[in-house]
């Protein structure tokens, strides 16, 4: 009989299979620019999620912080497949190192510890206005009531998902114009763009080419 694993053999395949999310107690890896802004995004309160403990699809209650996955294919961006190896391993988030795939005991008690979410990682208290005001505007709990209207208001109902749409949009380009910000820190600071994450509610976003945003089912064929 195969004898258990009791130690990594770097297969690779937990950094394969997804990107973690930070706790708190990592917050001094972003302060200190051990793991880059850019790099990592904001999963807001309200977003579909999948649930990589339970193995399934969810709505979020609580905010977090993920590091970025590979487009296409997946997995964890630090992780070079080449070498078979993290790239940041001296400075890799709380849950890669409690993470044994023969012992989740580990894992486990530090995955129920404190999340960071935006709060703990940023500190500029302009991008904390601008995050309250974005909330304000562009809350997922806003735009599912928009959706959920659509079918009894019609026009109406849409033109509000759009107008949530575009003020999305509009302050993604405003800010590293107006506050001199890296561009690829922008999905930190406001999580992912609407037009992208719409489609947990069975809709899509079309571009115009006057750059109009144009709302369709996500299934054009219903």
């Amino acid at each position: 009989m195969e004898k258990p694993r009791d130690h990594c053999i770097r297969c690779g395949e937990c950094c394969l299979r997804s990107s973690p999310s930070l706790q708190a107690s990592d917050a001094p890896l972003v302060y200190k620019n051990l793991i880059k802004r850019s790099d990592l995004y904001s999963v807001r309160v309200g977003e579909l999620v999948r649930d990589n403990i339970r193995g399934e699809l969810k709505i979020t209650d609580t905010e977090l912080i993920k590091v970025r996955e590979k487009e296409p294919g997946g997995g964890c961006v630090f992780y070079d497949d080449t070498e078979k190896k993290c790239t940041v391993y001296r400075h890799r988030p709380v849950q890669c190192r409690a993470l044994k795939c023969w012992d989740e005991s580990e894992f486990m008690r530090v995955y129920a510890s404190p999340k960071a979410g935006r709060r703990e990682i940023i500190s500029d208290h302009t991008l904390l206005r601008l995050i309250d005001r974005h909330e304000e505007r562009c809350a997922y709990a806003r735009l599912e009531g928009c959706v959920n209207r659509i079918k009894g208001h019609g026009r109406e109902a849409v033109e509000s998902v759009l107008q949530i749409l575009k003020f999305d949009h509009d302050i993604r380009r405003l800010i590293p114009e107006k506050l001199d910000v890296d561009p690829g820190e922008t999905d930190l600071i406001l999580g992912r763009p609407l037009t992208k994450t719409i489609i947990m509610f069975g809709l899509k976003v079309v571009r115009q080419p006057d750059g109009t945003f144009f709302l369709t089912l996500l299934d054009s064929s219903l």
